[in-house]
């Protein structure tokens, strides 16, 4: 460091000959030096001073944010550390193809103990059988004053139940963090949703398992955290499944029936848009399967998939098809209906003991005539009526994306004899399910190619296989749209639809043999609109009893029908269906005044 002179010789040698004090000159140069050397130890006291501010802001910030953490975070305990994988908490949701909400995820609190913090296990027993009434007050105290050092009380908490947990004050009793599965709509849909359950469980998170339905079929793919949180897509529309269940719930109650159910395709790319089982249950609460009685009582038990009835007459409709893709017959073609028709030992009679005599084809549909549709049966034969309802999907479980479908495999004739044949042809003698149904009309009516029943989303028709021809599939058309306008579905006719269907009224069969005299299962088999088809209905009522007039009325024609056009009279414009003149039909001509 240079330092300036104190007596600088220039100035010293000006300030001599103006007269003026050499010395002045040094003071004032040393005034100078002090007051610099001042300026300089202040400015590095000033940064020391700001560098020891600046670390103790930052230190205090640091404990600022981490007890702000803490205080926002779950209480837990320390825990020793675990080579256990985690358990992973979370499921994907299940949409509509709306993409409404079906089943989601919700964030509770479990309740467990550790018995050996307990303070006052008998305070703490009591107070939580007060909180929870189905806990026995005796037997919390034993757990905790037992050799158990864990226990689970609680899987699922609400937020109340928690807080009122959290004013005992015990320090034995935590929480655990946990998502359990939530069905918003509460009945709505359950049969095809399921339910879901815990599965693996840890202190702080459960594995949330599917238990039945749609839950449990794509269990893997829900939990798949590769699909990184997409939802799972149904074919069901929410709006059409709530209005469809509650009319047939209404229907149900009002025709005396012990239970219900219906389907709602489409016929084109096989998508169930509604499918509903009477009685049902909350899947948020699932209740426990029947440990007696008939299982089909249960409301666990899925009627539309599961349940394999005799559906009775909704099957001619099968036959006469057959019968005119052979080309054995035509719409037109007479045939000999005289009633009864004896085969054998076996006697073929009419509902009632009509007789019919003789009828063309499509009268033989309209009317309901079992001689009829035997006729036609015989000359297609039983080997050949095999293979077309084995297309139709008749013969086997039907391979709808559910757990259940496989345990609704039709009943069929353990030897499939002529009489067997005969049977079958009217929709006695084999059993299958509500969706068989529905698939076999679709894939009869749609044009005539073979479409597969679907719970996803699907945005393009099915190319099935043909099944019968285009000409064929338009004369079912018109013969089940006559049956609707003037025949025994004539309660069906929904005004800009044009309803075509077909009636079924089987009676039940006995556990031991035989049939029940007063036990029916009436059955609606519905397409619309009948000239351009879209989708198709099916309604089943089991024991249903019409006790409007004088005598109780069990036939279709009475109970499902009814309320199988309700149904389509609120769903269709739902569906996007508006109403509209049948093409053919003659427009009458009101003359009024001005």
């Amino acid at each position: 460091m240079i330092r300036t002179p104190l007596r600088p010789l220039a100035r010293i040698l000006s300030a001599r000959e103006k007269g003026e004090n050499p010395d002045a000159i040094e003071r004032e140069n040393l005034r100078l030096r002090h007051e610099a050397m001042r300026d300089r130890m202040r400015h590095r006291a000033e940064g020391r001073l700001f560098v020891l501010a600046l670390c103790f802001v930052c230190a205090y910030s640091v404990i600022g944010v981490r007890m702000g953490l803490l205080a926002a975070g779950e209480p837990s305990e320390v825990q020793v550390a675990s080579t256990d994988s985690e358990i992973v908490a979370q499921r994907a949701n299940i949409v509509d193809r709306n993409g409404r909400i079906l089943a989601t995820n919700l964030s509770t609190h479990s309740l467990y103990a550790q018995t050996r913090d307990l303070v006052d296990p008998e305070r703490a027993a009591h107070e939580l059988s007060l909180i929870f009434p189905d806990l026995d007050e005796a037997e919390l105290l034993k757990d905790f004053t037992g050799s158990r050092k864990f226990l689970w009380i609680k899987k699922k908490l609400s937020p109340e139940q928690m807080q009122l947990v959290h004013d005992i004050g015990e320090p034995g009793l935590l929480f655990g963090p946990r998502e359990m599965r939530l069905y918003p709509n509460g009945q709505l849909a359950a049969h095809i949703l399921g339910g879901a359950s815990f599965g693996r469980e840890g202190v702080h998170s459960a594995e949330v398992i599917g238990t039945a339905g749609v839950e449990k079929q794509f269990d893997a793919w829900l939990r798949d955290p590769a699909n990184k949180g997409a939802p799972l897509q149904l074919s069901i529309d929410l709006t059409v499944q709530a209005t469809s269940r509650e009319i047939l719930e209404a229907g149900m109650k009002l025709m005396n029936a012990k239970g219900a159910s219906s389907v709602l395709m489409d016929v084109h790319t096989g998508e169930i848009l509604s499918m509903i089982s009477l009685p049902d249950f909350d899947p948020n609460d699932r209740p426990s399967p029947l440990l007696k009685g008939d299982p089909g009582d249960s409301p666990l038990f899925n009627r539309a998939v599961q349940g394999v009835y005799e559906l009775g007459s909704v099957f001619k409709i099968f036959t006469a098809a057959q019968a005119m893709d052979l080309g054995l017959v035509n719409p037109d073609t007479i045939i000999d209906a005289n009633a009864p028709m004896r085969w054998g030992k076996f006697s073929i009679k009419e509902f009632r003991n009509k007789n019919y005599g003789k009828l063309s084809v499509t009268d033989v549909i309209v009317n309901s005539s079992n001689v009829g549709t035997a006729k036609m049966a015989l000359a297609i034969g039983a080997e050949r009526q095999q293979s077309f309802l084995d297309r139709l999907g008749f013969l086997k479980a039907t391979d709808l994306e559910m757990v259940e479908a496989p345990t609704g495999k039709p009943l069929l004739p353990p030897r499939w004899t002529e009489i067997s044949t005969i049977t079958v042809s009217y929709g006695h003698g084999i059993s299958s399910s509500p969706v068989h149904l529905a698939a076999g009309y679709a894939s009869l009516l749609n044009g005539g190619t073979k479409v597969t029943p679907t719970l996803l989303r699907r945005s393009a028709p099915q190319v099935g296989e043909r099944v019968v021809s285009e000409r064929v599939s338009k004369e079912a058309r018109k013969m089940l749209r006559a049956v609707v306008s003037s025949g025994t579905a004539s309660f069906g006719d929904v005004p800009g639809y044009a309803v075509g269907g077909k009636t079924g009224t089987a009676d039940k069969p006995k556990p031991n043999g035989g049939y029940y005299s007063d036990k029916v299962i009436a059955t609606f088999a519905s397409v619309f609109p009948a000239h351009d088809p879209k989708y198709v209905l099916i309604v089943t009522l089991d024991e249903p009893v019409e006790t409007s007039g004088s005598t109780p009325r069990r036939t279709a024609g009475w109970t499902s029908v009814p309320v199988a056009a309700e149904i389509i009279e609120r769903t269709a414009p739902l569906l996007g269906l508006r109403p509209a003149p049948e093409p053919g039909a003659e427009v009458a001509v009101v003359r009024t005044s001005n």
